[in-house]
């Protein structure tokens, strides 16, 4: 084993320190020379409380830095690192300038001035350690030469997603486990630093497993639908064998109530703070073709129960006078006025009168129209698993997915998020939500020649 992997996260971790003494040093030079020194703060802080004001911004700097990926130096492409940082410096600025007007007691505009030349140079250093950390990773950690293994599977999908980091990762030899025996796939795998394993039957994956661990080489699996059910199992020791528990009954009754109280909380606050901007979209919808503001179509949400999720409308009326179909790259259907509000996703605020009435969850899988969601289950039988929970406005496959990611892999990140949910998972995927808004790629339409997703999936189907 590479003993550079040993002290990877050492690596990594010296890096975050350093990216936050910068930004904190900043702050600390407008602190002493202008908020402090000029008592624009309402008096003269003594030695402990400047260690308190920089020990805050420091741990909101990190704690922001944590969410939204902006230490993951190596891990996340170049611009997905400077992106996540600027959306920190935003963040941690703005709650740093409404924590200083407090303690001094200002109007809202008032010394916002030395903040924002404190945020341009937070910007120029944060380009500076994202650009330096980022050559010193690659030069410490090269790319890591591939070896797939792959079975009746096509592996088209997963090199194309490997070939978008090619900065991390190159595969260089494939191998079909029923044109090669486990004797020269094994002595395939001793040439390589690291292993893909496909989507091949459990035995012989678990063999390949057990081999790579053998010999301490790197080993990267597509998990299956029971792999991810087994993330969240709990280990019982009542005998001298560990049992696995499944309780497979999606979120406890206290964690319902919890989340249910935050989606009433939270959706009542953003209804006020967005009712100016959803006044003003609906008025060019209005304007643009003199249809209907509001969308209403039938939706699925928990236990398969149908109900009329509201959208602002994005497209033509009567747009599906051909049927039921997802929105295509360059789709036709769309209006001027709706290529923008679905670019910044704010077609979807209506939704949140939909999680007042309970229909929906702030966080959660996204509620699949009934006839497309059967379509999806001809294919994958298991895709109903997911309406274990409510349907919600964002969720761990809209942040961590695509609009155009297959069902089947968005059936495997909302199983991940209901067999591992926490109140502290649907506030961090809140917070991610922001962090899309301004992505294209997360709300890419399907390809034109698609009517829904399990096209897709039935194409593929056919190279097995």
């Amino acid at each position: 084993m590479d003993v550079r992997e040993t002290y990877k996260r050492l690596f990594r971790f010296a890096l975050s320190l350093l990216n936050v003494f910068i930004f904190t040093g900043i702050f600390a030079v407008f602190w002493f020379n202008y908020y402090h020194e000029r008592r624009v703060i309402g008096a003269l802080y003594v030695k402990w409380g400047h260690w308190a004001i920089l020990t805050l911004y420091a741990v909101l700097i990190y704690f922001f830095a944590k969410v939204y990926g902006a230490l993951k130096v190596g891990f996340l492409r170049l611009w997905d690192v400077l992106y996540s940082q600027m959306l920190t410096i935003l963040f941690v600025n703005s709650i740093t300038y409404v924590q200083l007007a407090l303690i001094g007691h200002w109007r809202f505009g008032q010394h916002l001035a030395p903040l924002l030349w404190m945020t341009g140079y937070d910007i120029i250093g944060a380009c500076l350690w994202v650009f330096f950390a980022r050559w010193l990773y690659a030069t410490v950690y090269p790319p890591k030469e591939l070896l797939l293994i792959y079975g009746e599977r096509s592996p088209k999908g997963i090199l194309d997603k490997f070939s978008t980091r090619k900065d991390k990762y190159e595969i260089r030899e494939t191998v079909h486990i029923e044109e090669h025996n486990d004797q020269y796939i094994k002595e395939r795998i001793s040439h390589f630093q690291a292993v893909v394993i496909g989507d091949i039957p459990a035995e012989q994956r678990n063999d390949y497993l057990k081999y790579c661990y053998e010999r301490n080489i790197r080993c990267y699996s597509v998990p299956k639908i029971s792999d991810i059910m087994m993330m969240s199992s709990e280990t019982i020791n009542l005998f001298d064998t560990a049992l696995q528990l499944f309780r497979n009954q999606g979120l406890s009754a206290e964690q319902r109530l919890l989340k249910r109280i935050m989606d009433v909380v939270v959706s009542g606050l953003m209804l006020i703070i967005a009712s100016p901007f959803m006044i003003i979209i609906a008025a060019m919808i209005k304007l643009y073709d003199h249809g209907p503001v509001l969308y209403r179509q039938e939706r699925l949400t928990k236990d398969g129960e149908i109900f009329y999720i509201y959208k602002f409308r994005s497209m033509v009326v009567d747009s599906e006078t051909m049927g039921a179909r997802l929105c295509a790259k360059g789709d036709n259907r769309v209006t001027p006025v709706g290529r923008v509000i679905r670019n910044l996703h704010l077609d979807e605020l209506p939704q949140l009168l939909n999680i007042l009435r309970g229909e929906m969850s702030l966080v959660g899988p996204r509620p699949e129209r009934p006839e497309i969601a059967a379509q999806y289950q001809k294919v994958i039988p298991e895709f109903d698993y997911r309406l274990k929970v409510k349907a919600g406005l964002t969720g761990y496959a809209q942040v961590y997915g695509k609009y155009n990611t297959t069902p089947y892999d968005k059936l495997k990140l909302d199983l991940f998020y209901i067999e591992n949910y926490s109140i502290w998972m649907d506030i961090k995927l809140c917070l991610l939500t922001f962090k899309i808004l301004f992505q294209k790629e997360n709300t890419e339409g399907v390809d034109p020649s698609q009517k829904t997703a399990a096209d897709k999936i039935t194409s593929e189907k056919s190279t097995f």
